[in-house]
């Protein structure tokens, strides 16, 4: 793998499937006069990339948008098709799949891969870059060790460079019951707040379980902020009053 700070980024044509019709692009297209920030991965639908890798940066858009960043874009050597039906499973709003189904513009970047020895053929290396009116401003380029490292490609590193200063938004999940009036009245405090959280219904036996494992209780709703236990309602409320 190679660095590509300070030069032009590969002129490529892409053929996209977008909204179930394709879509012909370039690079110029997507690059020139822009600030756009890529992150390119060895698969769609494969487990860092679905999991983590794609989502991060799909939550952390609005804040690079308001930090310069004119469009996000997700590269990845699958075909159209598969990119689009990715983008669809994943909710996407903000970043744009790149199918590039060849592999021209990851060959161009010396990115290219070959993952035989897995059934893929070849692939892009995971990596993320900084385009600023087409020329590569910044690389963060996963080390080249055994597996599928994903170290510094990441959506909070791209952010930390760009605006370190940025304050990030939280990771709030919400254990509760359906039809329990405290986990309702939990809800519409947090709503009223303007917390962006995740909901976890307590749907069944294995969920009451993971639960009473995580936060040594079982009763709901349960509320956890950045990985730290907040508690019950009355805890909730508490949190939402410090916070204000």
């Amino acid at each position: 793998m190679q660095n590509f700070e300070g030069n032009k980024v590969p002129q490529v044509d892409f053929k996209l499937h977008e909204n179930n019709q394709w879509v012909n692009t370039n690079s110029a297209e997507l690059f020139d006069n822009k600030t756009v920030v890529v992150f390119s991965l060895p698969g769609a639908f494969t487990p860092t990339c679905s999991s983590t890798h794609l989502p991060r940066y799909e939550e952390l858009a609005s804040l690079f948008k308001a930090n310069g960043v004119d469009s996000i874009l997700c590269v990845s050597v699958n075909d159209g098709f598969v990119m689009e039906s990715w983008a669809r499973d994943q909710g996407l709003t903000a970043v744009r799949p790149i199918a590039d189904g060849n592999g021209t513009f990851t060959e161009g970047m010396g990115m290219l891969v070959d993952k035989s020895a897995l059934g893929f053929g070849k692939r892009s290396w995971r990596y993320s870059m900084l385009v600023k009116n087409g020329v590569v401003s910044k690389m963060f380029i996963e080390p080249d060790v055994e597996g599928d490292p994903f170290l510094v490609s990441d959506a909070d590193t791209m952010l930390d460079y760009i605006a370190p200063k940025a304050a990030k938004p939280e990771q709030v999940a919400l254990f509760s019951k359906v039809g329990c009036p405290f986990c309702a009245k939990a809800k519409e405090e947090l709503d009223a707040a303007g917390v962006n959280y995740l909901e976890m219904p307590l749907a069944d036996n294995v969920r009451q379980r993971l639960l009473s494992a995580v936060a040594g209780k079982g009763t709901s709703p349960q509320l956890f902020v950045n990985g730290a236990l907040i508690g019950d309602g009355t805890a909730i409320t508490a949190w939402i009053k410090a916070r204000s």
